[in-house]
């Protein structure tokens, strides 16, 4: 069952989010776009879009029975439901936080997280719902920001608490790829990309899809793991590129 929605804390709102399309658009032209599409074109059945925004995947559900896209910003809500009609599938709008979905145990085909789990307020309690509503045989889609190594991680760590505050509740040192496994979840591909320069805190980013533990019998919640350069994506592997 899932918890009533005034039980949760909500992500702080996002102070910029009218602006937000604008500021993202060159990221999404040059990187972005191309990956959404990969990750949600071939997507069939019943699809939960977690925290979808302003709605930068809706064109990119091509395949989909339904979409249910989930945002509990105000200022987002406004403009993902004016793309709504525009979307080439049936799609419907949900104000409901990524750790109280109001949907049955085992009813989607398909969870999507992309650009939302540095946000929310408990990344595990997230995946758990997630992991609740997917049917045995779901996949869960991420494309997220992660916590990067060595000399970054310390610098995320640093930069998170001011970060955050200026960012709508982003936290660039979130540890999202180790979460996912920790929730349960085996990953069938990964990729770590960085589109950033350098002095950027959100990065890496991690493509990838997962399943969950009863499509996957005997398999522990895996993370992935590096591949060499230039290998073919493997289950429980991932590609990095920079």
């Amino acid at each position: 069952m899932y918890r009533s929605r005034n039980s949760v804390q909500r992500r702080p709102a996002c102070a910029w989010a009218p602006l937000y399309d604008q500021v993202t658009q060159p990221l999404e032209r040059a990187v972005l776009a191309e990956r959404r599409a990969r990750l949600l074109n071939d997507l069939s059945g019943v699809i939960i879009d977690v925290g979808a925004g302003t709605g930068a995947n809706l064109a990119h559900f091509r395949r989909a029975k339904r979409v249910i896209a989930t945002e509990p910003d105000p200022r987002m809500r406004r403009q993902l439901a004016a793309k709504l009609p525009s979307a080439p599938v049936p799609a419907e709008l949900l104000d409901a936080p990524a750790e109280s979905l109001p949907h049955a145990d085992a009813s989607v085909d398909a969870v999507v997280f992309t650009c939302v789990l540095c946000t929310v307020a408990d990344v595990d309690r997230a995946l758990a719902e997630a992991k609740r509503v997917l049917k045995p045989a779901g996949q869960l889609v991420v494309l997220e920001h992660v916590r990067g190594t060595g000399r970054l991680a310390r610098w995320q760590d640093r930069i998170t608490p001011i970060w955050a505050r200026l960012m709508g509740g982003c936290h660039p040192n979130r540890d999202i790829a180790a979460a996912i496994g920790n929730a349960g979840f085996t990953f069938e591909h990964a990729e770590h990309f960085d589109p950033f320069p350098r002095l950027v805190p959100v990065r890496p980013m991690l493509q990838a899809t997962a399943r969950p533990p009863a499509a996957t019998s005997g398999a522990a919640g895996q993370h992935p793991k590096p591949a060499r350069k230039g290998s073919q994506p493997a289950p429980a592997q991932t590609r990095r590129r920079r």
